[in-house]
C-alpha cells in the first residue's frame, strides 16, 4: 500500500490530501473539504493531465512571440514532447487570438491555439 500527499488545486481552498493507493488504484482519500478533492486525487494519481501554456516564435511580428495553450488538458507524460514540437513552429504575423497552431499536438487529439495578438511589423 502506498501513501501520497497532495495539495488539491481543484478550488481555492488548497486542501492537503492523503491518498492511499493499492494495486495502482486509489482506495482512500482524506483531507478534502469538498468533493472536488476526491476527484482531483483520483485523477492525479491514476491519469495526471495538464494544460500546456508556452510561446511560439512569430516572424515579422510584434511581439516576436505569441502565447499559446492547449485547448484542454493533455497527459502529463506528453508535456516535453509537446514543447519540443512547438519549438519547431514559426508563425507568420499577423497572428490573432484563437488561431489554431496545431490540430493534434503529439497525437493527443488536442489542438493548440494562440492566446495573444501579434501585429505585422512594417519593414
Amino acid at each position: 500500500m502506498e501513501q501520497r500527499a497532495l495539495i488539491c488545486i481543484g478550488c481555492p481552498m488548497g486542501c492537503r490530501l492523503e491518498v492511499t493507493i493499492e494495486n495502482s488504484q486509489v482506495v482512500d482519500v482524506t483531507g478534502q473539504s469538498c468533493k472536488i478533492g476526491n476527484t482531483y486525487a483520483v485523477k492525479e494519481c491514476t491519469n495526471p493531465t495538464r494544460i500546456l501554456t508556452t510561446t511560439v516564435e512569430v516572424e515579422n511580428g510584434y511581439p516576436e512571440v505569441a502565447s499559446v495553450k492547449t485547448e484542454r488538458d493533455i497527459p502529463k507524460g506528453k508535456l516535453l514532447e509537446c514543447v519540443k514540437e512547438l519549438k519547431k513552429i514559426k508563425l507568420t504575423a499577423p497572428v490573432h487570438i484563437g488561431d489554431i497552431v496545431l490540430e493534434d499536438i503529439a497525437n493527443t487529439g488536442v489542438r493548440v491555439v494562440v492566446t495573444t495578438n501579434c501585429d505585422l511589423v512594417d519593414k
